[in-house]
């Protein structure tokens, strides 16, 4: 059966196909209005509106930007549905006539680039066209709807704000928390696995101390470039020295800051770094050791004082119940072609998805729906440059329009109708 005589005999999914130029226009326009973190005002608006007209009990400003849809369809088991809104500060190089053309002011006070590098406005667009769907068919499943439109994942302060700002406490406690990513791979493919999902991520701020002196003097200085240089390269050991084989770790410098002129020897250094980790122990090795190696090499310097190392972010570990998983599967192969469903392993990039469930203690699944063009990533792939496809936070990055919207929304139709109760 192909995925139009399947949509066509559902009776949710139906109506999917004329609800695609209107998708299209949402997706776009949420595209080219991208908002930083925390700044979703726009598009929360336009996420609270389409659920309003829907017949969704919505609430805004739930952890800021925030918003939650119910919607009762009788007697039944409550689904959350979420999404992400938030983008990146990136200047969009895609070239479409829906680019990003907007910049903001970031949390520092900057003037900064934005666009959806990320894909959230894919997910905004999903999860607006499967309740819109989901409530056009209330004959067809009975059961409790929760819309969840959440801020800031890319800073891992969303879930938390909205968990902080009673989640918990002011809505339905859910049976399942469902979600998903737009990634690099086939559009129309849809991947996912049981167990952990996406990798734990901590992200640091070291500084570090020296003593300025003019660039003709170095003896007289306590060179603040050099010890940072020596601290990148000795944190790039933990992974091929610290971390056997059968494990995995990502230990990434993503700035070193020092100094604003060639002969001047500066005070202090700044490293960012992260880390990506999917067993608790590893990271607790691996964040071992950045403090060791960082102490070590600032006291081997004759450093005046030591290094602060300040956390920057957090991101848990996400990962798939077992149970919701196999049930979200099954209901995949009874809708999707078995060619379009694949076993992923664990992501590296991380999500803030999982503190949904982990700390309301319901069960979670999280998969990915491919983006990229199938011929694309075909020849891709026969040329074994699958690593120069553009990857999400990208400049470049830019899914395809058709069948991955559709896609999106059919996966989280048939995974909601895995446990709304049939008539």
């Amino acid at each position: 059966m192909s995925a139009n005589q399947a949509n066509a005999a559902d009776p949710v999914l139906a109506k999917l196909h004329g609800l695609l130029p209107d998708l299209e226009t949402l997706y776009k326009d949420v595209h080219s209005h991208p908002e930083l973190s925390m700044q979703e005002t726009r598009t929360a608006g336009i996420a609270a509106e389409r659920l309003r007209t829907s017949g969704f009990d919505v609430t805004t400003d739930v952890g800021k930007t925030g918003v939650v849809g119910l919607l009762k369809n009788g007697n039944g088991p409550t689904v959350m549905l979420r999404a992400d809104m938030d983008a990146l500060p990136v200047a969009e190089t895609t070239g479409v006539d829906y680019a990003s053309k907007v910049t903001a002011t970031d949390s520092d006070g900057a003037t900064v680039p934005v666009m959806h590098a990320c894909g959230h406005d894919m997910h905004v667009t999903w999860l607006a066209g499967a309740a819109a769907l989901l409530a056009q068919a209330r004959d067809a499943w009975h059961g409790t709807l929760m819309a969840v439109f959440q801020p800031a994942e890319e800073t891992a302060a969303g879930a938390q704000a909205m968990i902080d700002d009673g989640l918990f406490k002011r809505f339905p406690k859910p049976d399942v928390i469902l979600g998903q990513h737009v990634m690099v791979g086939p559009a129309g493919m849809v991947a996912g696995r049981t167990g952990a999902i996406t990798s734990a991520a901590d992200s640091f701020q070291i500084r570090l101390f020296g003593r300025g002196a003019h660039g003709s003097m170095p003896q007289a200085s306590i060179d603040p470039v050099v010890m940072a240089a020596s601290v990148v390269l000795r944190l790039q050991t933990i992974v091929s020295r610290e971390i056997a084989a059968s494990e995995s770790a990502v230990v990434t410098v993503g700035a070193l800051q020092a100094g604003t002129k060639e002969n001047v020897i500066p005070d202090e250094a700044i490293i960012k770094l992260n880390v990506r980790t999917f067993d608790e122990g590893v990271r607790k090795r691996v964040l071992d050791a950045i403090t060791r190696i960082v102490n070590a090499e600032a006291a081997a310097s004759g450093a005046p004082k030591p290094p602060e190392i300040t956390p920057l972010d957090r991101y848990p570990l996400a990962t798939n119940d077992a149970a919701a998983t196999q049930r979200v599967v099954e209901a995949f192969r009874n809708h999707f072609s078995d060619a379009r469903i694949r076993q992923t392993g664990p992501a590296s990039a991380s999500e803030d998805f999982g503190s949904f469930g982990s700390e309301w203690g319901v069960p979670s699944v999280f998969w990915f729906v491919g983006g990229t063009d199938p011929d694309v990533y075909a020849k891709a792939k026969a040329a074994n440059k699958l690593n120069d496809l553009p990857t999400n936070h990208n400049p470049r990055f830019l899914p395809v329009l058709h069948p991955t919207l559709a896609t999106g929304v059919e996966t989280l139709v048939v995974a909601s109708r895995a446990w709304l109760a049939r008539p």
